[in-house]
Order: C-alpha cells, then structure tokens, then sequence
C-alpha cells in the first residue's frame, strides 16, 4: 500500500486489510519472472520512465554528469530505454533482467557507440565512476536479490552513486516492497557518504500522478 493509505490510523487499516485480501491469492512469479513476463507481453518502465518524471530524472542526472564531469556510468535496470533517451552520457552500460528490455535498447540505441546493454547474468566485473539506480530498488521483493543488487551497485562505482527511490519501510504489494535503503547503506558501505539529496519536483498525489521516489547522491570518501 502507498505510504498515504498507512497513515490514516482507521481508514489506512481497513483499505490494507481489502487490499491483501484481494491479492493474497494471486502468487507473485519473483521480481526477475515478474519483469521478464512484463517486457515479453509488450509492457513497458512504467510511469516514472515517461512524461514529467523522466524529464525530471534526466534533468538531475544530466546535470551531475555535467558538473562532475563523469565519463563513465553503469545503470541497473535500464528497462525499455525510454529514460535513456533523454540521458546525455559519455560511456554507458544498461543492465537487466529481461532479455526483450536488452533487445530493445540495442534496437533503440543500435547507431549510438556511446551505449552498450547487458543481461545482469553476463555482468563481468565491469566498473564505472558512476553507477544508477532509477525507480528500482522498491521492486526488488526478495530480501536476497535486494541485497545482493545493493552490493553490486556501490562496489562497482568508483566515485559516486545515484539512487532515485522511495526510502521507507512497507509491507510487500504484490511487485512492490518499500525499504529504507538508507539503512543497508549505513550498515554495509561505510565508506559512502550521502552528498545530496534532492526531493521529487513531482511528488505522490495519486496512483496516476507524481512519484514516493527521490534522488539520493553518495559519493565514495
């Protein structure tokens, strides 16, 4: 449920009893399965991959390129490439788990040198002075897959991480579990310290509009 609902004491309680009563029969394939089907059945990002919201991720991240004069950039969960396309990014590396996501960025993509994509099981130890997480981290339900993701993420940057997220903790709704990824970062990567953190131009109103996402910016000390 959307943070909103959980804090009305009564009504926030009885619409999260509906809710996990409607869906608690309905079995959840996992996170990977969950993205792969989506992308073969024609899916796409999601809303925070178009419109207002992707102009405002590129907006942010465009200008850290810029500023910090960054050269390189990995991306986990580079999706269908429609955030990727307002981007301006010397050296790029797309990762997911879906195969058709990967078919079609390179599609996409196929006359810009400057991008290359990757299914997450081929990574290779690959490294970069940046690395991006964009409205990912909350769709990442099992414990192990999201730690795991943590990990890579921060130990393959050489100088700074993006994290574009919700940062709270909730009960798991069907593709969606909320963290406060904060903590994983304060027990687990010691040596990042938050640089800046920049709220949504664009937040929460309703399930159509606006996003519990904004951007966290850690740079290695």
């Amino acid at each position: 449920m959307k943070r909103i609902i959980s804090e009305l004491p009564i009504v926030g309680f009885i619409i999260k009893m509906i809710y996990r009563a409607l869906f608690k029969h309905r079995r959840f394939p996992g996170s990977e399965e969950y993205w792969i089907k989506r992308y073969d059945a024609g899916g796409d990002s999601g809303a925070g991959s178009y419109d207002e919201l992707a102009e405002f991720k590129a907006e942010i991240v465009n200008n850290f390129v810029e500023k910090n004069h960054i050269e390189t950039i990995i991306e986990y969960g580079c999706g269908d490439g429609n955030q990727l396309m307002l981007s301006n990014y010397p050296s790029y590396i797309g990762f997911d788990v879906s195969p058709n996501a990967i078919l079609r960025c390179k599609k996409l993509f196929q006359y810009d040198e400057s991008k290359s994509f990757k299914l997450i099981s081929e990574y290779n130890d690959e490294s970069a002075q940046l690395t991006i997480s964009l409205d990912v981290l909350y769709h990442l339900t099992e414990d192990d897959v999201y730690h795991s993701y943590m990990d890579r993420l921060f130990s393959s940057a050489n100088s700074y991480v993006i994290i574009y997220s919700s940062n709270y903790e909730d009960s798991q709704s069907y593709h969606e579990k909320r963290r406060r990824f904060t903590d994983w970062i304060d027990q687990n990567a010691d040596s990042w310290k938050l640089k800046s953190c920049i709220p949504n131009k664009y937040p929460y109103i309703s399930e159509s509009k606006g996003s519990y996402s904004d951007f966290y910016i850690y740079e290695k000390s």
